[in-house]
């Protein structure tokens, strides 16, 4: 088992260095270390150094002895046992920005055998990471010269039994935890230790598990565990003899369909780091992305050939998909065809996975997440989203987005069978939730917005009362599209909030919804959520603040540097929001969207949010334009419902029956569509290009602009 906890400090590196530089100092620096006496010095300074050192898990004590293996003055410094029980540590310091380091601690140690003893080890390293934390705070404490209280990063300490308890009783809720064969457990722990939590452990722990069970639907029929466990062994060795190795970084260009999961699950195996592309970029911009990360492989579907072209060499190309049964170049199909399903040797490192950022206000950032050394990602989930092991699950939200990424790795965990589509498809949906008897549904909202479109006939063409949990994340979730949605389906509805940075924050379940339209909802198990001032004090219930974040899954840091802000071990969001007197918290709107106008501030969420309960809206937008007067004004995009006869005026008038008066947009454009990327977010830089002069547009500026702009209204 593998535990690591990182903290940001507002100091120079040599300042952190100073604090870990010296191994003698572990029994008193290290929480949980209760020996580290020296045995012999190092031949070079620390290097070579042997220490007998014991740590604290559980209610026992291990250890042995240790040698230290690493020592790079300012950076790094790594141990390895030589006797007692398998275990290895390291201390990583990197300035992140001027004045700003990040310390990293880990420790890995051997795992008990069985899986359920890896997953209750799994938990019971909370106790683990809880001490790491403390010993990082201290350190931060230290090195700042601030009084922090002896704090954990994460606030109080946590109250291991319980927390322990809690956990196990979720995964039972979910099936996790059940009996089987002995010889299945055997191997699927030995999967698991060998792969970890990550899509290939999951598979391979699936294929131990239930090898006979279906594991993916798609286009191309069927496929069961066993037969994605050995189409993945033979892709990672056919990805090995065609030059890609450990340490590679391979970008991944595909929709929703086997040839994902069975590339993410193959390079897991070979040891590279995998980067998950959004298929909707242009050309340009996919080969910027593509030379910025450092990516030398993609795998990627033939429609996309064109604007992949040249990014990489084309021995480097690899096709998941094929549109055209003719068209040239080499096809992982091919390479699983040709190669032997013998399960490959772990790579040395385990390949990390990195994710895009929306980039719905600049340039797509990359942010790697850590692999989950614990069940404690799942558990979150599972706490508020009653899924369960051994359902059919339909993945509608993009895999390469971060919602749709968690529910794949979720739902290998729980040897879920997944229903994948190429293309989302409203009807389509429906039809498949009657024909393969989906029981949870993974979208982002604007994909309930599209099906709650529909006719109300067509809707009821179809049997959905198979479904049980709708899970929803990736953009706002308005309060009246939620509750009209459970007016159709059922209280089967649960909104997720989130980030590609902070992984989760919050999950709103049915009865939230429906007793505070518009919240985002409580922290699930095993995470913090506070609302901070400019000056890091928390603000009282009903005042708004800018949201900072503590669980397992925070990002590493930005790919091309940098990191968002943290306060005592929590990350900002990058948006504003406000709890209830019931703890639930409501997103106000991102921090940088602030209008001030007038002197008065306004975030465009609370005013998007009242035009899209009116009954002749569909959607709308808020931005804001430059105003002589007011300094700034606010400008509405309205997409109005077929047959409605919707004016300006009326627009105004409705806002400002129920909202401040600085809060009524002053100009008003009706439009077909709001520009959306693929995981449903408005693109709003691209609403502030249309018609951004003033003037009434051309006949051909819905052309040019995705079909935004039909007509123009100003006061």
């Amino acid at each position: 088992m593998r535990v690591e906890a990182t903290t940001m400090v507002r100091c120079r590196p040599g300042v952190a260095w100073e604090e870990v530089s010296n191994p003698a100092h572990y029994a008193q620096l290290i929480h949980g270390v209760t020996r580290w006496d020296k045995l012999r010095d190092g031949h070079h300074g620390h290097l070579g150094g042997r220490y007998a050192m014991r740590m604290r898990v559980g209610s026992v004590e291990v250890g042995g002895e240790v040698e230290i293996v690493e020592y790079a003055p300012g950076c790094d410094i790594a141990w390895t046992g030589v006797t007692g029980i398998a275990q290895r540590g390291r201390w990583r310091i990197r300035e992140i920005e001027p004045g700003v380091t990040a310390i990293t601690v880990r420790i890995a140690y051997q795992s008990p055998g069985g899986l359920t003893g890896l997953i209750a080890d799994g938990i019971s390293s909370r106790q683990v990471r809880a001490n790491l934390r403390a010993t990082l705070a201290a350190i931060r404490e230290r090195c700042e010269g601030a009084n922090a209280g002896g704090r954990g990063t994460h606030g109080q300490p946590v109250a291991f039994g319980l927390e322990q308890l809690r956990a196990l009783n979720v995964l039972a809720r979910a099936g996790v935890l059940r009996p089987s064969r002995p010889d299945r457990i055997l191997s699927a722990a030995l999967a698991l230790h060998q792969w970890g939590l990550t899509v290939s452990g999951g598979y391979g722990t699936a294929a131990a598990l239930h090898p006979k069970a279906t594991a993916i639907i798609d286009e191309a029929g069927s496929v069961t565990f066993a037969d994605v466990d050995a189409r993945t062994n033979a892709l990672a060795n056919g990805l090995a003899g065609a030059g890609i190795v450990e340490g590679d970084r391979v970008g991944i260009v595909c929709r929703n369909h086997r040839g994902f999961v069975e590339a993410a699950a193959g390079l897991g195996r070979v040891g590279a780091d995998v980067l998950l592309i959004n298929h909707g970029f242009a050309a340009p911009q996919l080969a910027d992305v593509v030379r910025r990360e450092g990516v030398n492989a993609i795998v990627y579907d033939e429609e996309f050939a064109p604007i992949v072209a040249d990014a990489v060499p084309p021995n480097r190309r690899f096709i998941a998909w094929r549109s055209n049964r003719r068209a040239k170049g080499i096809s992982i199909e091919r390479l699983i065809r040709e190669s032997d399903a013998h399960e490959p040797r772990p790579p040395e490192r385990s390949g990390s996975v990195t994710l895009l950022t929306s980039g719905t206000t600049g340039t797509p950032r990359g942010a790697t997440r850590p692999q989950p050394r614990a069940a404690d990602p799942m558990v979150a989930i599972l706490s508020r989203i009653p899924m369960r092991a051994r359902e059919t699950t339909l993945i509608a939200a993009p895999l390469f987005h971060a919602w749709g990424a968690a529910h794949l790795g979720l739902g290998m965990l729980l040897s879920s069978t997944l229903v994948l589509q190429r293309q989302f498809d409203a009807e389509a949906t429906l039809a498949a939730i009657e024909e393969q008897g989906v029981t949870a549904l993974i979208a982002v909202p604007v994909m309930l917005q599209r099906i709650m479109s529909l006719p109300s006939r067509t809707r009821r063409r179809y049997d959905t009362s198979c479904l049980r949990v709708v899970a929803v994340s990736g953009s706002a979730l308005a309060g009246d599209l939620a509750g009209r949605f459970m007016d159709a389906y059922g209280d089967i509805l649960y909104n997720l909030y989130g980030s590609t940075e902070v992984a989760w924050a919050t999950i709103a379940g049915p009865e939230d919804l429906r007793r505070a339209p518009g919240t985002v909802g409580r922290p699930p198990y095993g995470t913090v959520v506070r609302i901070l001032d400019n000056e890091g004090t928390d603000v009282k219930p009903g005042r708004a603040g800018r949201i900072f974040v503590g669980n397992e899954m925070l990002f590493e840091g930005y790919t091309g540097g940098g990191t968002k802000q943290v306060v005592d071990g929590l990350m900002a969001t990058g948006d504003v929001g406000r709890f209830d007197g019931s703890r639930r918290l409501f997103v106000e709107g991102r921090d940088d969207e602030m209008i001030v106008s007038g002197g008065e501030n306004v975030f465009p969420a609370e005013v998007e949010e009242l035009l899209a309960a009116h009954r002749d809206v569909v959607e709308a937008a808020v931005t804001s334009v430059p105003d002589p007067e007011w300094g700034q004004r606010l400008q509405a995009y309205v997409v109005r419902r077929s047959g409605a006869r919707l004016s300006d005026r009326a627009v105004r008038e409705y806002v400002r029956a129920r909202l401040a008066r600085y809060k009524v947009p002053r100009d008003v454009t009706f439009v077909d569509a709001l520009p959306r990327n693929a995981t449903g977010k408005v693109v709003k830089r691209d609403l502030e290009s249309v018609n951004g002069d003033g003037e009434r547009p051309e006949p051909s500026a819905p052309a040019r602009h995705k079909g935004i702009a039909t007509r123009r209204h100003r006061v």
